[in-house]
């Protein structure tokens, strides 16, 4: 497909999807969707509010309790869900040209990484419906205890802007394979292609009013459903602040389950005996300014063993060059565009902060295709960055690298879990009792050893501290939209 002729042509339904139809808002209220690829309006987005997030919850909780979905066989979930993944596979250049147009990613990866992964993610889950015991307890032989797990019922979503797609699916899939109704609200910012996968699982199969998607703002779409009575559950992602407000809702409210995978300032660790010193500076260079710096698990904190650090930085500011931004809509753009311009400018502040408490520019730290109307950030990268340095404790969610040295493990491991994050970490060493002992002392959810970022769908991801609580993907997710019930039955034994 040629992206670049396509994109104009291309037109949008920004209404919500409540009970199985696409509906306006009910105050009538849009919102304009605006492209930061070249800053055009691509649709009006319904403004949904209390109202429209009441009757998509009143649709969610009739559909489970008249037990349409969780009350099919486990096989018959099974097949509606690969039939769910197999549509966003044979819809994924429509939907990698939308996450392209909405949220400025390159669109070569929104179709290899972002539909490849939502379609797995749903299969993968799909494929585990069938396959999850219960279990029966070890008790004296005067009683039977049945250990049974259940959906929790109505599941509310909220999901950032950076990888629309993924992050509904990581969602959705154990949610909706566990049996419950869902609510999903995504970004303002980013909100066309989850509306998009809801019609596709309509057509999958999936019952009307099991799978809703209100579309607005935070604070008018995002808090009623976090605060929402008949909700049972709320699953989020974003940023730290935003998540404790999630939190403190759910406590307001009904009490619901909160899951929040949060923010993150991942340290990324290179010893000197470090095995491939190319490949460890690829990987540094390519973490960082994949998707524009936007990903909670970014490795912006750089450690460098003082020893190697002039080589080491040598080698990345030669790859530099490499990640200058594009049009995403170029099958060549390694590096594409910031999500809007409230984003782009934050990055830039922070790039000024790094400037003005003495770290080194060492490249970028401009706006870039200024003459595009679009929102692009040139790749940056400070040296002689210091723990205590705003660069280095507050995530910036955009291409920047912050540079910091080392003496010794204990040295390091003492810097790296000096922050309020504990998302992801990496070690590179040839050492394989330094690799073990870093990584076990180091707090994160996450630690990767001589690579960054190899990942797969069946271990689990979520960080300590405030990165969040609970765990997305793997079986381990359905422990978030599940109840565990125990059923004790005694035995009078005739014999």
């Amino acid at each position: 497909m040629n992206t670049v002729n396509t994109a104009p042509q291309t037109r949008f339904d920004g209404r919500a999807l409540i009970n199985g139809q696409r509906t306006a808002s009910v105050s009538g209220e849009t919102f304009d969707c605006i492209s930061p690829v070249d800053g055009r309006t691509l649709t009006t987005v319904a403004r949904c509010a209390e109202a429209d997030v009441d009757a998509a919850v009143a649709a969610a909780r009739a559909a489970f309790e008249d037990r349409r979905w969780r009350g099919l066989a486990p096989a018959q979930r099974k097949r509606i869900m690969i039939r769910f993944a197999d549509l966003l596979q044979a819809n994924g250049d429509e939907l990698a040209l939308t996450e392209t147009l909405d949220m400025g990613k390159p669109v070569k990866y929104a179709r290899a990484v972002d539909v490849n992964s939502a379609a797995n993610c749903i299969r993968w889950y799909g494929e585990a419906v069938d396959k999850i015991y219960d279990e029966i307890a070890p008790t004296a032989s005067t009683a039977l205890a049945l250990i049974t797990r259940e959906p929790v019922g109505v599941v509310g979503v909220i999901v950032p802007w950076n990888y629309p797609m993924i992050m509904a699916a990581w969602k959705i899939a154990p949610a909706l394979a566990a049996g419950n109704s869902v609510v999903l609200k995504p970004s303002e910012k980013s909100p066309l292609t989850a509306l998009r996968m809801a019609d596709l699982a309509l057509e999958a199969g999936i019952p009307t009013g099991v799978f809703n998607v209100v579309t607005g703002y935070g604070a008018e779409a995002g808090s009623p459903l976090a605060l929402h009575m008949d909700v049972d559950c709320i699953a989020f992602t974003g940023s730290t602040r935003v998540g404790k407000q999630i939190h403190q809702m759910a406590g307001q409210s009904n009490l619901k389950r909160a899951w929040t995978e949060l923010g993150g300032k991942s340290p990324n660790i290179v010893f000197a005996d470090c095995p491939d010193l190319d490949k460890a500076v690829a990987a540094a260079v390519g973490s960082i300014f994949f998707n524009q710096g936007e990903s909670c698990n970014a490795p912006s904190r750089l450690f460098v063993e003082a020893g190697i650090k002039e080589r080491f930085l040598e080698k990345a500011l030669a790859l530099v060059p490499g990640y200058a931004p594009g049009n995403p809509l170029d099958q060549a753009t390694v590096m594409g565009a910031i999500v809007d311009k409230t984003q782009m400018n934050s990055v830039l502040r922070y790039i000024e902060s790094g400037k003005s408490e003495g770290a080194k520019l060492l490249a970028g730290g401009e706006q870039a295709l200024i003459e595009t109307g679009g929102c692009y950030v040139q790749p940056t990268i400070f040296d002689g960055v210091r723990n205590d340095m705003t660069i280095a404790r507050e995530e910036i969610f955009g291409p920047v690298l912050s540079v910091l040295s080392f003496t010794d493990a204990a040295d390091v491991v003492r810097q790296a879990n000096q922050s309020v994050y504990g998302l992801q970490a990496a070690v590179w060493t040839r050492d394989i009792n330094k690799a073990h002992g870093v990584a076990r002392a180091l707090r994160a959810g996450t630690v990767h050893v001589n690579q960054y970022d190899e990942d797969d769908i069946t271990v689990p991801f979520g960080g300590y501290k405030q990165s969040g609580v609970g765990r997305d993907k793997s079986l381990h997710a359905f422990d978030k939209y599940t109840e565990t019930k125990t059923t004790w039955i005694r035995i009078d034994s005739p014999v």
